[in-house]
């Protein structure tokens, strides 16, 4: 099983939280909120198992291949239903090669590839990249007819927002395509 390395844990402390400790991923790293009057050892203690609960709660999720093809063909279903007929992808499937890109289409042979740097992104963004290049099955450029295809998503204008700052804060160049 391959190792991933620890992510970048930022502590927030507050005089208002009293007991209750919680932690949650904003991009690639984990904000942990404890209380005020947590000692140093307390702090050490409670990031290392809020680290744990995050862990064992994306590993229950963990986005599979299986899932990101029913996920496309709901995608096709609600977006993409009159086009069914050439919306057939051979292929869908999650990708670690992909440095450049969200993801890609090879329409010839009907192959999309999504990069692993969105599995953990909200299901909208995951959506979105995925409607981007089920409607390449069907525009294999980036013309009119195609961002007619995708600004079918309702939050197309957003996913791409948050593509875009994820990028820069990342310091990352990707691209939709």
């Amino acid at each position: 099983m391959a190792r991933t390395r620890k992510p970048v844990v930022e502590v927030r402390r507050s005089q208002r939280r009293r007991r209750t400790v919680s932690a949650y991923r904003d991009g690639e790293r984990v904000v942990v909120l404890i209380p005020d009057r947590f000692s140093r050892a307390e702090e050490t203690e409670w990031v290392e198992r809020m680290l744990a609960r995050l862990a064992a709660r994306e590993e229950r999720i963990q986005r599979t291949d299986d899932e990101l093809q029913i996920r496309a063909r709901r995608l096709t279903n609600r977006y993409l239903a009159d086009h069914a007929e050439r919306v057939r992808p051979a292929s869908v499937r999650w990708v670690t090669n992909q440095n450049g890109r969200w993801g890609s289409c090879t329409p010839d042979d009907g192959t999309i590839r999504i990069s692993h740097r969105i599995q953990e992104m909200p299901d909208w963004v995951i959506d979105y990249v995925l409607l981007h290049e089920l409607s390449h099955l069907v525009v294999p450029s980036h013309n009119a007819e195609f961002w007619e295809l995708v600004n079918r998503f309702g939050k197309a204008e957003r996913a791409r927002g948050y593509l875009e700052g994820i990028s820069a804060a990342t310091g990352l160049v990707l691209a939709d395509d």
